[in-house]
């Protein structure tokens, strides 16, 4: 299990999420409210446990000429899936997946391509490994926004810090 964030951390995460390439240690330390070194420090820490596994260029693949988006649904035996994850990752054009908790659409596929032939070939390797394709779906555009818990003014994040932050500070 992961660790409880105090609010240091939880604006810098905010802050990341925003903006994560454009971000200096004192822009952060600026925003934040604490010195460039403790953003350091604090980052390296929210690094080595874990909370921040890396950071990702968001890529508009239409701009790049990959313009086909597509997500599979697929069922697999839930107790053989992380292999298949595993195994359907391998396939070239496939960028993500999500593994279901419940339901028998357990395994969500999402996959870029420039143009239906590559798309086909995608769909046979999937067959191939033995899953069942319960639907694709063409994607029009996908969003994305930060998860505003980590923002200091959400009302999630206050009930978190009344319930009596026990945080070490880890500066």
């Amino acid at each position: 299990m992961g660790r409880d964030l105090d609010i240091i951390d939880r604006k810098i995460l905010s802050s990341l999420q925003e903006d994560a390439r454009n971000s200096t240690a004192q822009e952060l330390a600026d925003t934040v409210g604490v010195s460039a070194s403790t953003v350091r420090n604090r980052i390296a820490l929210l690094e080595s446990d874990g909370i921040i596994r890396g950071y990702y260029p968001e890529i508009d693949y239409e701009n790049a000429n990959i313009p086909l988006k597509m997500t599979f649904v697929l069922t697999v035996p839930p107790t053989e899936m992380t292999d298949y994850s595993e195994r359907v990752r391998l396939i070239p054009g496939v960028i993500d997946i999500r593994e279901m908790v419940t339901g028998r659409r357990n395994l969500y596929v999402d996959v870029v391509t420039g143009d239906s032939s590559k798309l086909t070939t995608i769909t046979d390797e999937m067959h191939e490994l033995g899953v069942d394709i319960e639907s694709s779906e063409l994607m029009r555009r996908r969003r994305v926004q930060p998860f505003n818990f980590f923002r200091p003014d959400s009302a999630e994040g206050r009930r978190h810090d009344d319930a009596g932050d026990t945080t070490v500070d880890r500066t």
